[in-house]
């Protein structure tokens, strides 16, 4: 006899705000600095001080670290409260060439090569430039975590393009980490950048990957070669918010941890505050921003998670560059 077929379920996101700066928005995202407004975090009282320290002798992080607590204790069992800590990369040499030789002439001739005659942006590594951005947040961190007593990561994901792992690498490596929350990242395909026709978001393979990287894991199924990227079509941010949901589902479903720290892109950044409800931040090369997200599984039908690059994209003829960038 054929039991009854379940209900189709889904998880469904949004931003809890009043407690960053960034989901306020009065905030500047172009002047905004996370190393200068502890995070964004706003300094407020919250409903669990007088349980938890009524004698006001806790850091702001550390109240908020309990209020995200009895949040989740007291939440149903479809409900789940988890701190995302995205961090951009920092500057990278594709960074570089497009400021070099300006965004409509990147777009449409130089995103499409692996470098030019002095610089290589194919999979994109950090400039020396990038290189103290990441480890601007690394001082930071050390200085949150030995101050404020901030709750760090305890799941630590980053896209497989070189600029993030390094930029990961910078950022965590050589922190009082607790013995409980190591740094060891994995990676996952879908924290990537929008996918397709630049060269600087074509991922190395999995082999120079484990090579480089040796103490990072690997999703289940990780291909060897990039399966996604293709040279003359561009993801669309429909399609590139369709993964993104895909990816923060698996992280939501199968990750119980509340402290995630994703090291990823602009763009990709970009979309997960798309999906999670949250107004649009845009985050400078190596900028960091934390987001209190609320996850509720309900009865329905998933969007769609098409993650099919779809959008072809135009390109021109540029004069070859003459000077080192």
């Amino acid at each position: 006899m054929m039991g009854e077929a379940e209900t189709p379920k889904y998880i469904r996101y949004s931003t809890v705000t009043g407690f960053f700066q960034q989901d306020d928005p009065a905030t500047d995202a172009s002047t905004f600095d996370y190393t200068a407004t502890n995070f964004g975090l706003i300094n407020r009282e919250y409903s669990t001080d007088a349980e938890y320290d009524p004698d006001r002798k806790k850091t702001q992080w550390q109240r908020f670290e309990f209020q995200v607590y009895r949040l989740n204790e007291e939440s149903g069992p479809q409900v789940q409260y988890k701190v995302l800590y995205m961090g951009r990369h920092g500057e990278g040499y594709h960074n570089a060439a497009e400021s070099y030789y300006g965004t409509p002439a990147w777009d449409c001739y130089w995103s499409t090569k692996d470098g030019n005659d002095t610089v290589t942006w194919a999979d994109a590594h950090l400039t020396p430039a990038g290189i103290l951005q990441a480890l601007k947040a690394n001082t930071f961190w050390a200085q949150m975590i030995s101050t404020q007593k901030i709750p760090t990561p305890e799941s630590y994901y980053a896209s497989p393009l070189t600029r993030c792992l390094q930029t990961a690498f910078h950022t965590f490596s050589n922190l009082s980490l607790p013995a409980d929350r190591p740094f060891i990242p994995q990676i996952k395909e879908l924290f990537r950048e929008e996918i397709g026709v630049h060269t600087c978001d074509r991922r190395s393979s999995k082999s120079y990957i484990q090579q480089h990287y040796p103490t990072c894991t690997f999703e289940d199924g990780f291909a060897e070669e990039d399966p996604l990227w293709t040279p003359d079509v561009r993801e669309t941010a429909d399609a590139q918010d369709a993964r993104t949901k895909t990816v923060l589902d698996d992280v939501f479903g199968n990750d119980t941890n509340t402290y995630i720290s994703i090291s990823s892109h602009s763009g990709e950044i970009a979309s997960i505050l798309r999906v999670i409800g949250h107004r649009t931040f845009s985050l400078g090369t190596g900028q960091v921003i934390p987001v209190l997200v609320r996850a509720e599984t309900v009865d329905g039908t998933a969007p769609s998670s098409s993650i099919a690059p779809s959008s072809t994209v135009s390109t021109c003829t540029a004069p070859p560059a003459t000077s080192t960038l």
